[in-house]
């Protein structure tokens, strides 16, 4: 008599250390995601969702299906790979750098888009390397700053509430970080100005 759960046993493609390939991959794939869970920000997240999906559906597949399996192993990896990176960094989880702001003086000179109309009491602004939650609250010392413009960090306010500009329309990556260096640079002198006058 056959047995009916043979043909959904896991894939038996030779074996290593006695245990099939969709349990290695089970195993390696909540290995990656315990380590990033230890070493935030390093993406082992991402091979590691790939890896632990990929094992749980070889369980499922017939053995009967013989070399298939692999490919379809390797597409599942391929395609769970994509989409949860495609999540994770829609999510705005940070690359390293990025993953918190260290002090609020690391956010002179940031760039960011203006999400709430700026204006010298109220608006938002949302910046590239903002960290987890990108988005502040800004004030503009001079004319109202529209939603969608490209804005500069030109004062952080103690990291609660950030003073921004705009920045030209034509400035290109040289020009964005030659205008980061000077916020950055002016911001390193005024704590020595002050120092001088007192």
């Amino acid at each position: 008599m056959v047995n009916p759960l043979a043909t959904v046993a896991p894939l038996q493609a030779e074996p290593l250390l006695g245990m099939s390939l969709s349990i290695l991959l089970f195993l390696a794939g909540a290995g990656l995601i315990v380590g990033e869970a230890l070493a935030p920000g390093t993406h082992f997240f991402v091979l590691g969702v790939a890896l632990l999906t990929a094992g749980l559906v070889g369980l499922f597949i017939p053995a009967s299906l013989g070399i298939l399996a692999p490919l379809i192993l390797t597409v599942v990896v391929l395609a769970t790979t994509a989409v949860t990176l495609w999540g994770y960094r829609k999510l705005d989880f940070a690359a390293p750098g990025r993953g918190q702001t260290l002090s609020s003086d690391s956010l002179t000179g940031q760039f960011g888009t203006v999400t709430e109309r700026v204006t010298r009491s109220d608006g938002e602004v949302k910046l590239e390397d903002g960290g987890f939650n990108p988005y502040y609250q800004a004030r503009s010392s001079g004319d109202p700053i529209e939603e969608g413009t490209e804005v500069i960090v030109i004062d952080p306010g103690g990291g609660n509430v950030l003073d921004v500009e705009p920045v030209e329309s034509g400035a290109d990556e040289i020009d964005r970080a030659l205008e980061r260096d000077r916020n950055q640079s002016d911001a390193d002198t005024e704590p020595e100005r002050e120092s001088e006058r007192a």
